[in-house]
């Protein structure tokens, strides 16, 4: 079985997973080219100081990923880490590893020490927008309606064009992070 170690080594830069997407890139890059890191706070600080690599596993098709990568991707870049992609479809046992709720949801940020150890883990979903999506899906039809699947791609559209144009939303990834990350980088 590959360590996360292992994996980082073989995997992909953010910015050639980004250069090289099929789905969703356009409105990847709309996030990335808008988002500014705050330099305010210490977050880069920090990371500047403990220098943890990123690991994300993501899929481009995947609305989370769309949101997050952007947002991750620039705060990398701001405190100068190394932030590569591996996906989750192509070798699922990384995922298989770190499941929510019992699924292989992503995007997963596997943060790595200088000796490969995982040390802390973010993904795939800010609270504040967890919540949201779950009382979103409260307005779907039953899965047995005929009219189910045809609500949920809207649903999920209408998520996707939030995702890119509500800054609030990015704020809250950008939030969640920086909390979930510092409290890994500080143990």
């Amino acid at each position: 079985m590959k360590t996360e170690q292992q994996y980082f080594n073989e995997a992909i830069s953010i910015q050639q997973y980004m250069d090289n997407m099929t789905t969703l890139k356009e409105e990847s890059f709309r996030i990335y080219d808008d988002f500014a890191v705050p330099t305010n706070d210490g977050f880069i600080e920090l990371l500047k100081d403990k220098q943890p690599k990123i690991l994300t596993i993501t899929e481009d098709w995947c609305g989370d990923a769309m949101l997050n990568n952007p947002i991750v991707r620039r705060v990398a870049e701001a405190a100068g880490l190394d932030m590569r992609t591996v996906f989750r479809d192509a070798d699922t046992d990384l995922i298989d590893r770190y499941l929510t709720n019992g699924g292989r949801a992503i995007p997963i940020y596997l943060l790595l020490d200088s000796t490969g150890e995982v040390i802390g883990k973010w993904g795939p979903r800010a609270p504040e927008l967890q919540e949201l999506v779950v009382t979103k899906r409260t307005s779907l039809p039953d899965k047995e309606d005929p009219t189910f699947e045809e609500a949920q791609k809207a649903l999920y559209a209408e998520i996707r064009e939030e995702n890119i144009t509500n800054q609030t939303y990015w704020t809250y990834v950008y939030e969640d992070f920086k909390k979930q990350v510092t409290n890994a980088l500080q143990k």
